[in-house]
């Protein structure tokens, strides 16, 4: 747990502002450019989609399976981006009048997850109109913003820290070496992955920040709101993975028996909880900060509400 006095620190504000201002990018010029997604190729890897574990599926099936988890996985992103913009405005609130570094900071930050929104739903229209018909997505994106919202900021920034940092780790290692994917697929995350590197040093310092704010009994508050949201995050997933593993086996040009039912739904559940969850609460530099905030104890509850997840 952290031990020395939090310090506010302008100059790594200063070092996101130079980033953004380097590698902003547009919608249209710079990612989709006039290409369509190539469905001939997949969308997602199968280090995230764990297509590869069924080996009763042919290759177009292994990639259509990819390729509806990848419309699940664009939404997903639409959907946090939702409550991380609203939150970051509210965040940036304690700045008006004092540091206007950090303040620019966390007005970017907002602009970039305001655009990835737009990018995320113009992802999801593009794949709706060359996919079979008949996928849905369940969660709704104001509902589920309300509900991380309605937690103390420690839990909604720490689950904020975790997203921003799988999502980087997604595309340096699985999505950027897999030369299998849709190129257009490929180029949303890149340019994605461009603007989140920065979003997670502002999560991190926002974290600490907050944390400073905090006595042991508003901390271990803090612990509980953040595995109350895992277990939100893992009702969205079964309830999605359930959702499009309907939609799979309905636009499938074949029957499957029971087992094999059994086993995709298991599969997609799995591969869900890895991208959303365990990706993230795996990560090296996730542990490393959560470990300088709160207790053994704490650290060890966590740990017990993930285990069931990863089992």
């Amino acid at each position: 747990m952290q031990t020395t006095p939090y310090r506010h620190s302008s100059e790594r504000y200063a070092k996101c502002i130079d980033a953004s201002k380097r590698i902003r990018w547009d919608i249209d010029h710079d990612v989709i450019r006039g290409r369509r997604m190539d469905v001939a190729k997949k969308f997602l890897p199968d280090g995230l989609s764990l297509a590869d574990r069924l080996d009763f599926l042919g290759a177009d099936e292994k990639r259509l399976l990819s390729q509806v988890q990848g419309m699940t996985y664009a939404h997903m992103f639409g959907l946090v981006e939702r409550y991380i913009g609203a939150k970051v405005l509210e965040l940036s609130r304690d700045h008006w009048l004092g540091d206007q570094v950090a303040l620019e900071a966390l007005v970017r930050f907002t602009d970039e997850e305001l655009k990835h929104q737009e990018l995320f739903r113009r992802v999801g229209a593009m794949t709706a109109e060359d996919l079979p018909a008949g996928y849905t997505f369940l969660p709704q994106p104001n509902d589920v913003a309300q509900a991380v919202l309605s937690k103390c900021t420690w839990a909604v920034l720490a689950l904020t820290c975790h997203i921003e940092l799988f999502s980087q780790a997604h595309y340096r290692e699985s999505i950027d070496a897999d030369p299998e994917l849709s190129e257009l697929w490929k180029d949303v995350f890149m340019f994605h992955w461009k603007e989140e590197s920065q979003h997670a040093i502002l999560d991190e310092l926002e974290w600490r920040r907050e944390d400073a704010k905090l006595d042991a009994v508003q901390r271990d508050q803090g612990v509980d709101d953040l595995i109350a949201l895992v277990g939100a995050v893992d009702g969205i997933l079964q309830m999605q993975s359930a959702a499009d593993a309907d939609y799979f086996l309905r636009v499938c040009k074949r029957l499957f028996d029971a087992e094999q039912v059994g086993m995709l739904r298991g599969t997609l559940l799995a591969a869900y909880r890895w991208q959303y969850i365990l990706s993230g609460a795996q990560h090296p530099h996730f542990l490393k900060v959560l470990g300088e905030l709160v207790t053994e104890a704490q650290m060890q509850r966590i740990g017990a509400a993930l285990a069931p997840l990863a089992a």
